[in-house]
């Protein structure tokens, strides 16, 4: 995210709207019980340099600002430690066959039409929102077959501190549903952690980062929880790098937690993700709040039985 003022990304409501169009498509209580031993960049978004403290204005006692409860069904692993015990087969092997089953769910997932509500808040420093950013969104087909994002619900946002990015777009499409592919695994280090029991599931942990960051490009950078017997992330808890520092413009992105549910037998789809999170910017810290929340599974197509015809009479 950037500060309104300063940066070159700054984009106003229309423009979001006609990007989020455009460009086909592709978050649970506080962040992440465990975050795990990484010492990742600062989280912040592209923020604008707040308005004089004359004209600032608190926000209504009566203005509404809504959040995402999570799922039914999220998991956690709760306090539950992260154990030594080596996996039942060498770990280059369990990286190569669940990147294999990553992609066979980035296939699977891109014939699913889908909804996806996103929202962000800056928060005071009572903790209490003080401006906020909304897009619904549904993810559909065309008639000939082409997938698109269609929005459906867009008020005017009450952000003040910080602006949204085309960054922080793209990131809600393609980084906070982290898929890592085989085509994917050769950008990453992966380094096996240990296991974890996440309620009744038994996963493997691994920390992951870009091995090389190139320009134009973004990378997700965390630690993501395999099950053990589908051999597919359930969960991922990081933030999508790099940020974004030029001499006009900070645009810094926050850590968030991503859940996954089996919404098909064998292929977990991305439910919920959330970020609660400090935004570092040279003219001050914002307190920012984020959900995403992916809903209304259903595969594309349709079935048509043939038979034997039969009359039908009037």
């Amino acid at each position: 995210m950037t500060l309104p003022d300063r940066t070159s990304f700054s984009m106003n409501f229309v423009r979001l709207a006609l990007v989020s169009l455009l460009c086909g498509g592709l978050s649970i209580p506080v962040l992440a019980q465990d975050p795990g031993p990484l010492q990742l960049p600062p989280a912040s978004r592209t923020q604008s340099p707040p308005p004089p403290k004359p004209q600032a204005q608190p926000a209504p006692e009566t203005q509404t600002y809504h959040t995402s409860p999570p799922p039914q069904g999220i998991r956690s692993p709760g306090d539950n430690p992260i154990t030594n015990e080596p996996p039942s087969q060498p770990v280059d092997e369990i990286i190569k066959r669940f990147a294999e089953r990553e992609a066979e769910f980035k296939l699977e997932r891109d014939n699913y039409t889908y909804s996806q509500s996103f929202s962000i808040q800056t928060l005071d420093d009572d903790n209490r929102p003080d401006g906020e950013y909304r897009m619904t969104s549904d993810i559909i087909f065309t008639p000939q077959g082409k997938r698109y994002e269609k929005v459906t619900f867009a008020p005017q946002p009450t952000l003040q501190r910080i602006q949204i990015s085309e960054q922080d777009l793209d990131d809600v499409r393609n980084v906070q549903p982290f898929v890592l592919t085989t085509t994917e695994l050769p950008k990453y280090n992966i380094k096996y952690v240990g296991r974890q029991q996440v309620d009744e599931l038994s996963t493997y942990v691994f920390d992951v980062g870009p091995k090389v960051i190139e320009k134009n490009q973004r990378y997700f950078q965390g630690r993501v929880w395999v099950d053990d017997k589908d051999l597919q992330i359930v969960m991922t808890d990081g933030k999508a790098v790099p940020d974004i520092i030029t001499k006009n413009n900070e645009n810094v992105f926050p850590r968030f937690r991503t859940f996954r549910q089996n919404i098909e037998q064998g292929f977990w789809f991305p439910v919920y993700t959330r970020a609660d999170d400090w935004l570092h910017f040279h003219s001050g810290d914002v307190h920012i709040r984020m959900t995403i929340r992916y809903s209304n599974y259903k595969r594309y197509g349709s079935t048509v039985k043939m038979g034997t015809p039969t009359e039908v009479k009037q």
